[in-house]
């Protein structure tokens, strides 16, 4: 036990104060903070206020375009060769042309929009909706059709979920946090479990082995490197999440985020005059109402158990690969003779992550509950389900397979292990492979 444990140490040791480790604990947070930014940047009200100018010859348009804090129309009576030319000299953002079309199919095709910048999505989407917002009117009117009453027959039903005591689950979040951990869980696996392969190869070709297995057994070496590099894992598993928290507070902090919501930007006015988009108070009391669902929807989430279950689920993957990646190391001579052992190895993985797409939308069919119990697809594919709700007894079941395929994968990695750490110079097939695990000590 102690030729393990000094074999733990020297795999975390010489791994942690490695710069590639020290580089990406840190550089990780930054980029999600970069994100964050981008994020907030994109939802935050711009301070630039843009003046569209608008050329309406058919004058049944210039008064259906509402002022926001960014965004200001403004009617002109240039012609548009005119208006063209002298855009950024009047401080326009952009030219909104409207010719003198009267058939609404036309119209359709006909609108247009000058200017020296690529207008954003946002901008031309507002425009669009609102000349179809007074082309439909007018069309309800010569259809002798009130629209008031249309839209008062108008149904929008919006389904509410909550599970038996009444407590409200909100299927998006659940969704993205189960997708989100299983995951996590794919990529570290892949991640630290190659590093375990690296590391027994770098070894077998410095014929560093041949000096350590003298005095340890190749199961202890595997054993240590398995064990240490999972410590590596999940250091930087905690850093990242300790060091991005902190990252988004200090971005949320600096970007004006108070409670979980931004801080409303001052009203822009132009010619002193204050510019009003009448939807505002709308589109605050939505938001207001969607992050105080969202809210609930969090609270109700048992995270404690999640996290404990994540973490089993993270340890026993990780064991359960980096054994079968430990062998794959062992059989090869070189790092491209790998390729041929990686495919079995990587198959179930890639399996499980396609199958959480059916998982999201089924998470109490057949498909997600036998993916779920196997062990080779359990620690991706049970995260997924686990925030929709799983029984108990599913999840014990899932548990103890997945302890049993750690038990029954390290066996066979061994037995590979063993003869493999110390062949040198021969293209090792699957034929050869089916020998060495059928081999007495």
């Amino acid at each position: 036990m102690n030729k393990i444990l000094l074999i733990i140490q020297r795999e975390y040791l010489s791994r942690v104060r490695k710069k590639s480790f020290i580089i990406m604990t840190f550089l990780g947070p930054l980029l999600m903070g970069g994100v964050l930014v981008s994020t907030l940047l994109m939802n935050k009200v711009d301070s630039e206020t843009k003046i569209i100018a608008v050329k309406d010859e058919t004058h049944a348009f210039e008064k259906v375009f509402k002022n926001s804090e960014r965004l200001v129309f403004k009617p002109i009576t240039d012609n548009i060769d005119s208006a063209k030319k002298n855009c950024e000299d009047n401080g326009y953002f952009g030219i909104l042309y409207i010719p003198p079309v009267t058939d609404p199919k036309m119209l359709e095709s006909a609108v247009q929009f000058f200017s020296k910048s690529q207008p954003g999505f946002d901008l031309i989407s507002k425009i669009e909706f609102a000349i179809e917002k007074e082309v439909n009117a007018q069309k309800y009117i010569d259809a002798g059709i009130d629209e008031q009453k249309l839209s008062t027959i108008k149904t929008n039903v919006r389904v509410a979920t909550k599970d038996l005591d009444n407590n409200d689950k909100n299927v998006g979040i659940i969704t993205a946090l189960g997708f989100g951990s299983g995951l996590i869980i794919y990529l570290f696996i892949f991640i630290y479990g190659a590093m375990v392969m690296r590391g027994v190869l770098e070894e077998k070709t410095s014929r560093i082995l041949e000096v350590i297995i003298s005095s340890v057994k190749p199961f202890q070496i595997m054993m240590g490197k398995i064990i240490g590099v999972a410590m590596v894992g999940l250091t930087q598993l905690v850093l990242w999440i300790v060091l991005t928290s902190g990252v988004y507070m200090g971005v949320g902090a600096a970007m004006g985020i108070k409670d979980g919501s931004p801080k409303m930007m001052p009203t822009t006015r132009i010619n002193s005059e204050a510019v009003v988009d009448d939807q505002v108070p709308q589109k605050m009391d939505a938001q207001s109402a969607a992050f105080s669902e969202i809210s609930g929807a969090l609270s109700q989430i048992n995270f404690t158990f999640l996290l404990s279950m994540f973490v089993f689920y993270f340890i026993g993957g990780y064991l359960l690969y980096s054994a079968l990646f430990a062998a794959v190391g062992a059989a090869a001579d070189a790092e491209t003779d790998t390729q041929q052992f990686m495919m079995p190895v990587t198959i179930p993985l890639i399996i499980a992550y396609v199958a959480s797409v059916n998982v999201m939308s089924n998470p109490q069919g057949n498909i997600a509950f036998w993916f779920s119990i196997i062990p080779f697809t359990s620690p991706i594919v049970m995260m997924v389900r686990l925030p929709f709700g799983v029984p108990a007894w599913q999840i014990m079941l899932s548990m103890v397979m997945l302890v049993l395929g750690f038990i029954f994968t390290t066996w066979i990695a061994g037995r590979i292990y063993r003869v493999g750490i110390l062949m040198y110079g021969k293209k090792v097939s699957y034929k050869e492979l089916w020998k060495w695990l059928r081999y007495h000590n």
